[in-house]
């Protein structure tokens, strides 16, 4: 039986964004994009911390300096349970009742609600676009904002906009206005660099600082306080990426599913319980 790399595409362009958002989702996490949702997705997040009210939050935690492999995990596994299990599954819903038990905790701003909601909509549109092996095709990028706004709404996420333009905008914006820097953005900042690194062995872990550096754009690096990498090094970061797509596009597909979580997690060789994830209920 052949499988050929433009069959899910074939199927997702035949499904309805609004209605078959979820599945469309699922496709595009499993199969179609992992690696790049994941990649995307990691920094999507270390955007999110360059907000100081949102990286204040997050260094008060501890998290970042005393278990980032777990955080990271964590955050992981409630974004994969999600979708590929969906938000009105068994285990969705655990997920994102867990996920509002840790956020609970904390006096969150709807409007930093609103702007990692919407990192998680456009950042992957974004990376697919220059590193892809293929852009994300109308129905994808609709059927993420549908998916996305469906569980902001389960987090109980006041105003999301109504459509998918509104809220793109909305996303530049805040970037605008909000990214500056702060000890705060850098500690966080220093502690997520510091973990992608340690999934390297030691002696290249100095070496790829500039790396993780080049795949942060320039108000980012500033937020953070970072050091600019070079843009030779910046041009062979993206080309390698590039390539990387071009190389995907003449593979077979994936008939596996490839989510997160169905590769060994660090922080959980023995597998989870979702009641289990975030930050001991004592903080």
């Amino acid at each position: 039986m052949h499988f050929h790399r433009y069959d899910n595409l074939r199927r997702i362009q035949q499904l309805d964004p609004v209605q078959d958002h979820y599945q469309i989702y699922h496709l595009m996490v499993g199969y179609e994009f992992p690696w790049d949702l994941v990649r995307s997705l990691e920094v999507a997040l270390m955007k999110t911390y360059c907000v100081p009210s949102i990286s204040k939050l997050l260094d008060q935690t501890g998290e970042f300096r005393n278990r980032p492999q777990k955080r990271y995990d964590d955050t992981s596994i409630i974004v994969v349970e999600i979708s590929k299990w969906g938000y009105e599954s068994e285990r969705g819903r655990q997920a994102i009742a867990r996920m509002n038990a840790i956020h609970g905790r904390f006096t969150i701003t709807n409007e930093d609600f609103l702007y990692v909601l919407s990192t998680f909509i456009y950042d992957p549109i974004r990376w697919n676009a220059r590193f892809g092996w293929r852009s994300m095709c109308e129905n994808e990028k609709l059927a993420s904002f549908y998916f996305w706004r469906e569980v902001g709404k389960r987090m109980h996420i006041q105003n999301i906009p109504a459509n998918y333009e509104e809220f793109e905008r909305y996303n530049l914006d805040y970037e605008l206005q909000h990214f500056r820097y702060s000890d705060t953005n850098r500690r966080v900042g220093e502690a997520t660099r510091d973990l992608f690194l340690s999934w390297f062995p030691w002696w290249m872990r100095s070496p790829l600082k500039p790396f993780v550096y080049a795949l942060l754009d320039e108000t980012m690096l500033d937020a953070f306080g970072f050091e600019h990498p070079s843009h030779l090094l910046r041009i062979a970061m993206v080309n390698s990426l590039k390539l990387r797509g071009l190389i995907l596009r003449f593979l077979p597909p994936y008939q596996q599913s490839q989510f997160f979580s169905d590769s060994p997690i660090r922080s959980y060789p023995d597998g989870y319980e979702i009641a289990n994830l975030g930050p001991p209920e004592n903080k």
